[in-house]
């Protein structure tokens, strides 16, 4: 008995070797999940278009929301992806060697553009007489040039642990045989009571029906041994598909790769399967902490402590129902 325990693991927290079968698919195929290296992203959305044009999923909105070149906000039943634009007053540093160029006035540079041979370009119009002096940066007008973006597709992390899967009543949500997590629409009642579930805040309800909605990680396209849409479509291969180990180990080089080049920053988030969720099945490396990106910097599966939870309302039924009798017993008769 402890054996397979050890095998398949805990049932609501902690490290999950096996999560298919544990789900009740003995001759499953290896987990496969998303590794999204944000070191890559440049923020072209295309994520976002091909997850709604494969799903057939609402637009949800095409007004800018004043947070840089961001239209959704976040993750919601109309958002399956959402990428996030991030401005900060902070030089680039050195994704690559020599990226920073330190010694280099770039404005200087674009000024002279098309006035010598070493700078071939359109030669300008003569600038109007109250023009701005070229020196100053449109960015920074007291001349400082520090800023950088970072960008990141976010969608469902597919827990080891899904605490929204744990809460369901109706069944609605389900452990694939991928190791993915899917919803049902057609067997959701809308009850909600996965939303405050996900410690990521991914799932949302559509207000037409209540039913919610949130990623499949393409289950359709999986079954036919296609990959999702998304990485299908990432032109950077920011967005990464496939076996999860296989994506783990790929990921630790990279952030090798990085720390090597200067980029001291970089650290994955949502790979270890000590984590609060077991290890997520769709995993990140950043650029800066967690919580500049939107997302919690310590996780944890909302049903973790269910166990303890009943154990201590069990003691406290069996307390009152000792006192009611002790009460009984000692009244005159």
């Amino acid at each position: 008995m402890r054996d397979a325990d050890d095998r398949h693991g805990n049932a609501l927290y902690g490290p999950q070797p096996d999560v298919s079968g544990a789900s009740g698919y003995p001759d499953a195929p290896p987990r496969v999940g998303f590794f999204t290296d944000t070191s890559v992203c440049i923020g072209c959305k295309a994520c976002e278009v091909a997850c709604k044009e494969w799903n057939a999923i609402p637009e949800d909105g095409l007004e800018l929301t004043g947070m840089s070149y961001d239209n959704t906000r976040g993750l919601g039943a109309d958002t399956w992806r959402h990428v996030a634009f991030v401005e900060q007053r902070k030089p680039l540093g050195g994704q690559e060697p020599g990226v920073a160029h330190d010694d280099v006035d770039v404005f200087a540079a674009a000024s002279r553009l098309g006035t010598d041979a070493s700078s071939p370009g359109p030669v300008p119009a003569p600038a109007p007489a109250q023009a701005p002096d070229p020196r100053i940066s449109p960015v920074s007008p007291d001349g400082r040039t520090e800023l950088r973006w970072l960008m990141s597709s976010d969608v469902c992390k597919h827990c080891t642990h899904a605490a929204c899967l744990d809460v369901c009543p109706t069944g609605a949500l389900f452990r694939t045989e991928f190791g993915t997590v899917v919803v049902q629409e057609d067997v959701c009642n809308g009850c909600g009571y996965c939303v405050p579930a996900c410690p990521y805040g991914v799932i949302d309800q559509r207000e037409e029906d209540g039913r919610v909605w949130k990623c499949t990680l393409c289950y359709d396209r999986l079954g036919a041994g296609m990959e999702p849409a998304c990485a299908k479509s990432c032109p950077t291969e920011s967005i990464q598909f496939g076996p999860l180990e296989e994506l783990r180990e790929r990921a630790r080089g990279r952030v090798a790769q990085l720390h090597a080049a200067g980029v001291t920053d970089a650290r994955l988030y949502g790979d270890s399967p000590d984590d609060g969720v077991g290890g997520a099945g769709a995993f990140f490396l950043l650029l800066d902490e967690p919580e500049v990106y939107g997302l919690p910097p310590d996780p944890v599966v909302t049903t973790r402590d269910l166990p303890g939870m009943w154990r201590h309302a069990a003691v406290a039924a069996v307390s009152l129902a000792a006192l009611a009798l002790g009460s009984f017993a000692r009244r005159p008769r």
